[in-house]
């Protein structure tokens, strides 16, 4: 979709605004996601009690990303921008439960659907910015530590450099505290838990999310 850059005002017009949501819903769908909406920022739950599954049992990524626990912003920071915005993009991407399910042999495809999250929010993002919505900003699924730099010893970031992915890397809903599963359940859409004993014959489907918080 073509970028054409809009001139920044101090005031947007709701119908404007409203127009832009529907174009950024549309993306999504056009960018891959299965599903996608225009949520209430309001209503996006956030509970520590989601960061606190990071440790207990503690998560692979924990501690080896900047945008993963604990280096990354904490839900109650979450909360506080969270207050000052209205409107949000959220989406999902139906995965085959083969692929979700930590197995070496889809390794590839696993790694490339949690990219495509990624792209769907930092593209949405993007046109959001040259949108007027400067202030647009986006969250994907999964540690993107495992997600982009799986073959690399550190992460650049945590070592004060510059991050190799600086405009695609991002933390994960579920890294502020963000309820995934909840949040999935208020659209209305299908959402099954998956571990790490789970078994693809046992999970009708993976399903990932992304959200983009515009205005």
């Amino acid at each position: 979709m073509k970028k054409e850059v809009e001139k920044i005002t101090s005031d947007m017009d709701e119908s404007h605004l409203r127009k832009n949501l529907e174009k950024y819903k549309k993306m999504a769908i056009e960018l891959g996601a299965s599903n996608a909406c225009v949520f209430s920022v309001k209503d996006i739950p956030v509970d520590e009690r989601v960061t606190l599954k990071c440790q207990v049992p503690r998560c692979f990524g924990y501690g080896v990303s900047a945008n993963c626990p604990p280096n990354t912003i904490k839900p109650d920071e979450l909360r506080t921008h969270l207050g000052k915005y209205k409107w949000s993009i959220f989406f999902t991407k139906d995965v085959p439960s083969e692929v979700i399910v930590r197995n070496r042999a889809t390794i590839k495809e696993r790694v490339a659907v949690y990219q495509d999250v990624y792209k769907i929010v930092s593209d949405i993002e993007s046109m959001a910015f040259y949108d007027g919505h400067y202030l647009a900003f986006g969250f994907g699924a999964g540690s993107c530590r495992h997600t982009f730099c799986s073959l690399e010893k550190t992460c650049r970031a945590m070592e004060g450099e510059r991050c190799r992915f600086s405009l695609r890397a991002r933390p994960s809903m579920e890294a502020v505290g963000i309820d995934v599963y909840k949040m999935v359940a208020i659209c209305g859409w299908d959402i099954y838990p998956i571990g790490s004993s789970a078994k693809p014959d046992n999970v009708p489907k993976g399903t990932l999310a992304g959200i983009i918080i515009i205005q």
